[in-house]
């Protein structure tokens, strides 16, 4: 598959009610600083109401010839967007994804240990996350921190794409690189009090050049 851009952003439906913004808000300004890899994340709402979300993001996506959009969790969703699908251990395994949403379509694949790696390196996946790197306040029933040692350990795993995500902010995401990462994954760190996220997206992009 073609190199991952460096900078996954997430647009997180809780984050971004929190903060007070919308989805079609942050996916423009994701947009226009460059961005071109979203994954769409809404954990609370109804399909109707995830699907909603989704059409907003690919609208403003509608132009950009290169983009990536994902859904989180919802292979069936994802289909029905027309966007590729990042699932979890209690999701859809890759290959059922696979049937689901088709040849072409993007796949990821979320892990946390060596044994999960492993099993994500001979599915048919196309690219394997590991997290999460840092602490992180966003997921709750969030799983033990890897840290960088995990990211390298993860690196030496598979020669798969390598997103890593979990506590990764514009301070610390070129040292995840440098772990072996091709990829970081940010969902919190993009809504920074006082900031815009499309300028701090914009720092990501061009630190992570």
């Amino acid at each position: 598959m073609k190199k991952l851009p460096r900078l996954y952003a997430i647009a997180d439906r809780g984050t971004l009610d929190t903060a007070g913004m919308s989805v079609g808000e942050f996916a423009r300004e994701l947009r226009d600083a460059g961005v071109r890899l979203v994954q769409y994340r809404d954990k609370g709402g109804s399909p109707q109401q995830v699907l909603r979300g989704a059409e907003e993001i690919s609208q403003v996506f509608a132009d950009v010839e290169d983009a990536v959009l994902m859904m989180n969790d919802r292979t069936d969703l994802a289909l029905l967007a027309g966007w590729g699908v990042h699932v979890g251990h209690g999701d859809l395994a890759p290959a059922a994804a696979r049937k689901v949403v088709g040849e072409g379509k993007l796949i990821g694949v979320s892990t946390h240990n060596e044994t999960q790696i492993a099993a994500a390196d001979a599915s048919v996946a196309d690219y394997v996350a590991i997290g999460p790197v840092f602490a992180t306040a966003t997921k709750r029933d969030t799983e033990p921190v890897v840290g960088l040692e995990g990211v390298r350990r993860a690196r030496a795993m598979t020669r798969k794409p390598l997103v890593a995500i979990g506590g990764i902010t514009l301070e610390n995401a070129q040292s995840v690189i440098d772990a072996g990462a091709d990829s970081v994954a940010v969902i919190s760190g993009l809504v920074r009090a006082g900031e815009r996220p499309g300028k701090v997206a914009k720092d990501f992009v061009d630190r992570l050049r």
